[in-house]
């Protein structure tokens, strides 16, 4: 594999078109590229590249970022370890807090006065880059994205063959983490043992169906899809097809046994410390709070079966990655891409891991011992055979939702089951406006 190394004329028409104001500096890979192999070479273009960039700043140097609420204490870590490295430029880097599923709607209210570098999750990339907020990855420093990332990942952070963000975490799914003391690892292969597992023990089963992420799990398990046409922003759902009203049979079956309940992630948290639930579907930012109340008892597999129409079935998930993204109209976009590097190099997402418990995209940091050893991240491994990417048009979410919600109240209105799919469907493959 060859390594894309940033060459020093590359590096002085950027930053003279970053220095002179223009904020959106074009880069292509046209000069020195190391030899494949050649790691003294490719260390030496590298460190080249950076010092020009150094030599070619004047004055302080602003940056903002966004991250996650949970993900603060870390970057400004991580920010702090990035000034210190290079100590010989003033910076001025403010950190605000932007939940990654909520990026993109805010970014896109105004793109050039959005952050310089921001975190995001990677079904929002296509809008993101159609929007123009978005700075391809054409030029690194410090390591290769494109090689050093498992290829999911860069697939995820990629449109059309070109990279745009650089990969985070490969963890943006979700399975069950359970207390071994209620279930056996044979229980967890079924939803229907875990409810009697669990009603046994007089505690429940959270999911957050009322969460279009997760209702979608039934859905897919039962072989319905739900597709993003090739605009990029319509969808096909074949949910209201045979079968359908046979899944929300189901569902609405497993809330009437009263052990099953809809939770959202804030509920999830509170009744795992009072030990009112034994079991929940969640993703890996959760498993920590579930590690901490069941102790040596805490474990994690991939999702159960459930019953649909006297048969079992597999339940779905959604896959993803996090990402990070680099403003094309920020002032320093050469600091921003670096930046951007170190958030997501392969020590950060290790101290990632080790801090928040969140699966590395970095192949070396994905393959450690300590990496597979966490038994959320293996229950994601596990889980990824039934996982599909998340990519969905806009108009998916607030139907998705409304129809989970329905069921998990369990139909209050008595709605016909098929007209309940029929009116969420009509919802989910309704036309956008590209105005």
């Amino acid at each position: 594999m060859r390594k894309k190394v940033l060459s020093l004329t590359l590096v002085a028409a950027m930053m003279a078109g970053c220095l002179a104001g223009c904020g959106n500096a074009e880069s292509k890979d046209e000069g020195t590229t190391a030899a494949a192999g050649d790691s003294t070479t490719q260390a030496a273009a590298s460190e080249d590249a950076i010092q020009n960039l150094i030599a070619a700043t004047t004055g302080t140097v602003d940056l903002s970022v966004w991250a996650s609420e949970e993900d603060q204490d870390l970057t400004t870590q991580v920010i702090e370890e990035f000034k210190k490295k290079y100590s010989d430029v003033d910076f001025n880097i403010t950190l605000g807090a932007e939940s990654e599923s909520k990026a993109k709607d805010d970014i896109l209210v105004d793109v050039e006065a959005a952050p310089d570098v921001f975190a995001f999750a990677d079904d929002q990339i296509n809008e993101l880059v159609k929007a123009g907020a978005l700075q391809p990855v054409q030029a690194t420093y410090t390591f290769d994205v494109a090689n050093e990332n498992v290829a999911a990942s860069v697939e995820a952070a990629s449109v059309d063959g070109t990279l745009y963000a650089y990969p985070m975490t490969a963890d943006n799914g979700y399975f069950m983490f359970y207390d071994s003391s209620v279930f056996t690892e044979d229980d967890v292969q079924s939803l229907d043992a875990m409810i009697e597992a669990a009603k046994k023990a007089n505690k429940k089963i959270a999911m957050n169906v009322s969460d279009a992420w997760y209702v979608y799990s039934f859905f897919q398990g039962a072989g319905l899809d739900l597709t993003l046409n090739d605009d990029g922003l319509t969808n096909t759902c074949t949910w209201n097809q045979a079968g359908g009203t046979d899944v929300a049979q189901a569902i609405l079956d497993l809330f009437k046994t009263g052990v099953f309940v809809d939770m959202d992630d804030p509920t999830q948290a509170t009744a795992i410390a009072e030990g009112t639930i034994c079991a929940a579907v969640n993703g890996t930012w959760r498993a920590a709070d579930a590690q901490a109340a069941w102790g040596e008892n805490y474990a994690a597999a991939k999702l159960p079966t459930y019953t649909v129409a006297g048969k079992q079935v597999q339940m779905a998930s959604f896959s993803g990655c996090k990402l990070v993204g680099v403003n094309p109209h920020s002032k320093n976009v050469g600091w921003s891409m670096l930046l951007a590097e170190y958030l997501t190099s392969e020590d950060t997402q290790v101290t990632r891991f080790k801090q928040r418990g969140l699966g590395p995209s970095n192949i070396n940091a994905s393959e450690s011992d300590e990496v597979k050893a966490d038994p959320a991240i293996s229950a994601l491994a596990a889980q990824a055979a039934y996982a599909t990417p998340q990519r969905v048009g806009g108009n998916y979410w607030t139907p998705a939702e409304t129809l989970g919600s329905i069921l998990a109240q369990g139909n209050p209105d008595g709605t016909d089951l098929q007209k309940l799919l029929d009116n969420a469907v009509e919802g989910i493959e309704a036309p956008v406006s590209q105005e």
